[in-house]
Order: C-alpha cells, then sequence, then structure tokens
C-alpha cells in the first residue's frame, strides 16, 4: 500500500495553472477537460513542500547560489539511479532544459546550419532551431515491432546530405515513449562522431522509466561529444521552479556556455528553484518509486480500457515518461477532423499529433499523471464521443 495518495483530486483551477486556466486564450472550450501539457496533477512530495515553506516563512528572498550540499544532492541521485558519479563541477544551473539547448544551438553552429531532429518529437526542438535561424533536418522514426526505431540509415544520409552541425536527441523520447537502448546510442554515436555532429541530450524525463528498460545517460556513451540536459521538474512536478542542471564536459565549450548565458541577462537562479530541487533528490526517492507504480497502472488501466471499448483508439505502450501516444488513424479522419472530435465531441484537451511533426499526423499525445478517477471519465468521455462517431458513419 502506498503512503501517497495518488487518487487525491487536487483543484488546480484558478491558481495560474497553464493547464486549467487558460483554455480562452488558447483557443479551447472552458469546458474541456485537460490532458495535455506536461505536468502532473500530484502534489510534491512532502519534504518538497516542507523545504519551501520554511525557505518562505524565513521571508527574504535576495540573490542565491547553490551550496555543496546542493551539488551532494544531484551526485547521490544520479550515482544510485544511474551509477554515474557527477563531476558536479561540470554542471551548469539554468531556468530549463530548452533554454540549455537553444544557448548549444547558438554556440555550435551558425545561421543557416542544420540541426537534426528524429520525429514525431518534442515541438520546442524545432522552434528553438528556427527561432535562432538554423534550419530542421528530419531523421523520421520508423513504427515496427508495436514501437519505434531509428531509420539509421536515414539518419546518416541525412547528416551528410545538409552538412548537419548538431542533433538533439530526446530520451526518453517524447511523445512515443521510447527509452533508447545502449545499442541504439552507440549507434548514435558512431554516425554522429565519423560525421562530426555534436550531440544534446534531453534526459528530463529520465526517472519514468518501466518495467525491464534502464536509462542510459548519454554521458556513458561519449561525454566529450555531447551536452546531457537534466532537469528535477518533470520527476517531482516542479516545472514552476525552473530549475535545470546542464552536464558540460568540456570546459572551453562550459565556459563559452556560461557567457552566452550571461549574454542573455541570466545570472543567479531561482531561490525557490535551488531549494526545491535539493530537497526531492535528498528525500523524494520513496515517492517516486509509488508514482511510477501509480503511473504504470495508469498506462495499464488505458491500454486495457481501450482494448475493450475503443478498440480503434490504440495505445503505443511507453518504455518511459508519463506521455501516452495514441494512434486514431483507423477512424479514417484527417488532423483537423480528429481535433475536432477530440475537443468539441469528447470534450478533452489533448496534444495534437502534428504538433510534433508530419509523422504525429492520426495521433494524439494524452497526459496519464492524473488521478485514476479522471483518467476514467476522460476514457468515458472518449468513448461516448466515438461510438456516436460510429453511429454516424452508418
Amino acid at each position: 500500500m502506498s503512503d501517497y495518495n495518488f487518487d487525491e483530486i487536487v483543484d488546480r483551477k484558478n491558481t495560474n495553472s497553464l493547464k486549467f486556466d487558460f483554455n480562452k486564450e488558447r483557443g479551447k472550450p472552458e469546458d474541456v477537460l485537460p490532458l495535455w501539457v506536461a505536468d502532473m496533477d500530484f502534489r510534491v512530495p512532502k519534504e518538497v513542500r516542507a523545504a519551501l515553506v520554511t525557505k518562505a516563512e524565513h521571508g527574504i528572498f535576495g540573490y542565491s547560489e547553490p551550496t555543496s550540499s546542493y551539488f551532494k544532492a544531484i551526485n547521490n541521485w544520479f550515482n544510485k539511479n544511474y551509477n554515474w558519479d557527477i563531476n558536479t563541477s561540470k554542471l551548469v544551473l539554468t531556468p530549463g532544459v530548452v533554454y540549455s539547448i537553444c544557448i548549444i544551438i547558438r554556440l555550435l553552429t551558425n545561421e543557416n546550419d542544420c540541426v537534426l531532429l528524429s520525429e514525431p518529437v518534442y515541438y520546442p526542438f524545432k522552434s528553438s532551431i528556427v527561432d535562432n535561424h538554423r534550419k530542421v533536418v528530419i531523421n523520421e522514426l520508423v513504427f515496427k515491432n508495436d514501437h519505434y526505431e531509428f531509420d539509421f540509415d536515414d539518419f546518416e544520409r541525412k547528416i551528410r546530405e545538409n552538412n548537419v552541425k548538431l542533433y538533439i536527441l530526446c530520451n526518453p523520447h517524447n511523445p512515443v515513449g521510447r527509452v533508447w537502448r545502449i545499442e541504439e546510442l552507440k549507434r548514435i554515436n558512431e554516425i554522429c562522431t565519423r560525421n562530426n555532429v555534436f550531440v544534446v541530450s534531453d534526459e528530463i524525463h529520465a526517472d519514468f522509466v518501466y518495467g525491464d528498460n534502464k536509462h542510459i545517460p548519454y554521458q556513458k556513451i561519449n561525454e566529450a561529444n555531447s551536452v546531457i540536459c537534466t532537469a528535477p521538474s518533470k520527476t517531482f512536478n516542479i516545472p514552476g521552479l525552473h530549475i535545470s542542471n546542464t552536464y558540460i564536459y568540456d570546459d572551453d565549450l562550459r565556459k563559452r556556455f556560461i557567457l552566452e548565458s550571461n549574454k542573455q541577462g541570466y545570472s543567479q537562479p531561482n531561490i525557490m528553484g535551488i531549494v526545491g530541487c535539493e530537497a526531492a533528490y535528498k528525500y523524494g526517492q520513496s515517492w517516486l518509486i509509488d508514482l511510477k507504480e501509480y503511473l504504470l497502472g495508469n498506462i495499464n488501466f488505458v491500454d486495457k480500457f481501450l482494448k475493450e471499448n475503443i478498440s480503434q483508439i490504440k495505445l503505443i505502450k511507453p518504455e518511459g515518461t508519463y506521455l501516452v501516444w495514441l494512434d486514431f488513424k483507423a477512424l479514417g479522419l484527417n488532423d483537423k477532423d480528429l481535433n475536432e472530435l477530440i475537443i468539441s465531441k469528447a470534450k478533452l484537451w489533448f496534444d495534437g499529433g502534428t504538433m510534433f511533426g508530419k509523422s504525429g499526423s492520426g495521433y494524439q499525445r494524452m497526459n496519464i499523471a492524473t488521478s485514476r478517477s479522471v483518467l476514467e471519465q476522460a476514457l468515458n468521455q472518449l468513448k461516448k464521443a466515438i461510438i456516436n462517431f460510429n453511429i454516424d458513419k452508418l
């Protein structure tokens, strides 16, 4: 029996929640049930709340820097969970992973240079490339054997044909849920090393891996030719505290990274981010263990519900993350009509598949990090909409 109540429904409305309070601003009806953006509907561990309350009650929020206890907590976490003894002198604190990726794009490429993505993939990668006036090159993942795989021949061909300078890796992969095997990561490294392509690895979902799957930090593959982006934000549901820890092995690149960050006007991190991150890595392990068990139960619940009630919709069962990739192609709808069905008929708010690339057509991403009863409500709304859709086709 879990010591934590993940079945509790926490009212998040009127809390400045992007997920719950900005339907109108984002063009959605007020009555849709939101299961889109990647934050969770669970309270953070009580130890994290206590640490934040203590800091708040102190009443002074001056300029702050992390102390040795912060870096010790990070090292202990990654050492225990991934056998990674981090040299914390190589860590740089930033407000977020996407911020770090944008800096790497600016440092290691020039305007109009090409950056490679493997789609469907987390959409801010593409906007980060485009907004920095670089060109996006797409290597499409291939769906086979009930999961997605790399097309490595296409991967290398795209690199050579476009003189690609940088590859952005997502591991675990958002939205398709793959946790890349060591053989796959080694193949990426072989191709990128051979073609002088640097790798920036987004590992923000690393702590959400299920079953026999194992997350392998890219640092273990080739730390000299990579930057590893980590953060406690997804794991402990603290993205609003804006804290991430970027591992940069190369001393010169790290100095240039810090200088580029300084140019953006960023210096000291958010004090609450420092406090929340340290407390989470110190005290959050048992909470995370129980949370992952609950999330796996949610994934299995979705899988069973769809098979028994809406067999036209297929779950691409994730190896990691709390985001599930749903295949709606059997309905025969174009993406506009599919979005209309989900939003207007099912009264649900998912992320449309084409947001993650052209190969996401016919898919939707759903966030299952919510209470089981809310998830059941959402699936029943979807079931009703699909039943009515099928009747209307007759």
